[in-house]
């Protein structure tokens, strides 16, 4: 159910598929369930080439919203994250706040989801692996209608 608050994001999965082919945004997209920790979807990704992505969506102590995208195998230290980004204490985000903002839902956080941030009110954090990496696996979130 999408949180009453919150209209219907600008960006859903199909039309930002169909904005990534119009702008000539080289992409494959892979169809699994969703996951709710990266341990959950390592089978999924096996044979998938390409580093894979955990994305946190987290709240400081002030109200400042934060989206941390790293590899999948890197360890996230939230009270070291917090100081090297110059943020209070972090929290995860909740599920309205984070439709409110990226459109998504618990098991679908992605950087594509900052695609609906108009009021650029999420802080992106990117894990140097990923910005290293020849292949980068987001994810591309399920619709409401079908996780409903």
């Amino acid at each position: 159910m999408t949180p009453d608050l919150a209209p219907e994001p600008a960006f859903d999965r199909e039309t930002l598929t169909a904005w990534l082919a119009e702008h000539g945004v080289a992409h494959t997209t892979h169809d699994h369930p969703a996951v709710f920790r990266v341990e959950e979807g390592l089978d999924l990704k096996a044979d998938l080439p390409g580093a894979h992505t955990k994305n946190l969506f987290l709240k400081d102590h002030k109200g400042r919203l934060w989206l941390i995208s790293a590899r999948q195998d890197t360890v996230i230290d939230l009270k070291r994250a917090a100081a090297a980004m110059g943020a209070g204490r972090l929290s995860f985000g909740n599920e309205a706040l984070m439709w409110e903002t990226l459109g998504v839902r618990p098991g679908s956080v992605t950087a594509l989801g900052l695609i609906n941030d108009v009021e650029r009110r999420v802080t992106f954090v990117l894990d140097r692996r990923l910005w290293d990496a020849d292949i980068v696996n987001f994810h591309l979130w399920t619709p409401p209608s079908a996780q409903e």
